[in-house]
């Protein structure tokens, strides 16, 4: 057996636990926070920070979180979260009592959030497995991805990190492999964020000169969406939806947006954000955006 498998898992029922056969079939891999980071201070904050958030965001429907992992598992609190936060009605039971009902729960919860923040199968950081499985590393990444998503303002503990070991079997018997893994973002990309840019240092300047800019900006947009019949007359109002900006991009790029992907008349804020977050990925994935900016 691997000795770094022994050397990680010092705690005798986690090694009982994986040593017992049902635990991981033979070619699945599990990967799992190691003992010696689970005491690890800024863990065990942003774990104390996500459960009051739930616990302030579910306050009306008397809701209380005391574990993250044994009170998320069967998908009861996720239905609530989701709901409270997105305004989203989930075809599903509010009460899931047997296993297989609460798979069949969390696969529509995390349908409905894979589609809502928009990531491929490869992105996710999370399964209905794992998450049944009370597997804290999947139901910790799960809930930042729905903290940032809908409540992008939502300042989270940065730098948060943990040492995991992914556990594989082989015919050779238990493979693994130690790695550091990010829970939530590094330091420096939110500092990159509040440092001023061009743009920043333009608001400062005298007005005559941001009119002027915001004067060309117009008209370069102009000059791409009314080709399909649009005019901009306010950038900050016409852009605050997504639509325009999406279309532009779509225009520039030469290529173009399937309307079932965006609201093309949103008509409610999420709608709008969602459009936005859209834009976003768009010019991250394009390379013309290498620093987080707040969707709202």
């Amino acid at each position: 057996m691997d000795p770094d498998f022994l050397n990680a898992f010092t705690q005798p029922s986690t090694l009982d636990r994986f040593l017992t056969a049902d635990v991981i079939a033979k070619g699945e891999k599990r990967k799992l926070i190691k003992p010696t980071s689970s005491n690890n201070p800024k863990l065990e904050e942003l774990k104390l920070f996500l459960t009051e958030w739930i616990n302030r965001t579910l306050k009306e429907e008397h809701i209380v979180v005391k574990s993250l992992e044994e009170d998320l598992y069967d998908g009861l609190v996720l239905h609530h979260l989701l709901e409270n936060l997105g305004s989203l009605k989930l075809d599903v039971e509010k009460i899931a009592l047997t296993e297989k009902k609460q798979r069949k729960k969390l696969s529509v919860i995390l349908e409905v959030v894979t589609k809502c923040l928009q990531l491929e199968e490869s992105q996710l950081k999370w399964s209905v497995e794992s998450i049944l499985a009370k597997d804290l590393l999947s139901t910790l990444h799960l809930l930042v991805a729905i903290a940032k998503h809908f409540e992008p303002t939502l300042v989270l503990p940065p730098n948060v990190q943990v040492e995991t070991i992914t556990i594989e079997t082989t015919s050779g018997g238990l493979k693994t492999s130690n790695a550091v893994e990010y829970i939530t973002e590094k330091k420096e990309n939110i500092e990159a964020q509040s440092k001023d840019d061009a743009f920043d240092e333009l608001f400062s300047c005298d007005p005559d000169k941001l009119d002027a800019v915001k004067k060309a900006l117009l008209e370069f947009v102009d000059q791409h969406v009314g080709k399909l019949g649009l005019i901009v007359k306010d950038i900050k109002s016409q852009f605050s939806d997504g639509v325009i900006l999406l279309l532009l991009i779509g225009q520039l790029e030469g290529y173009f947006l399937n309307l079932r992907n965006f609201f093309l008349t949103p008509v409610s804020t999420m709608e709008m954000l969602h459009n936005v977050n859209l834009a976003l990925e768009l010019l991250a994935e394009g390379g013309l955006l290498n620093f987080p900016v707040n969707s709202e």
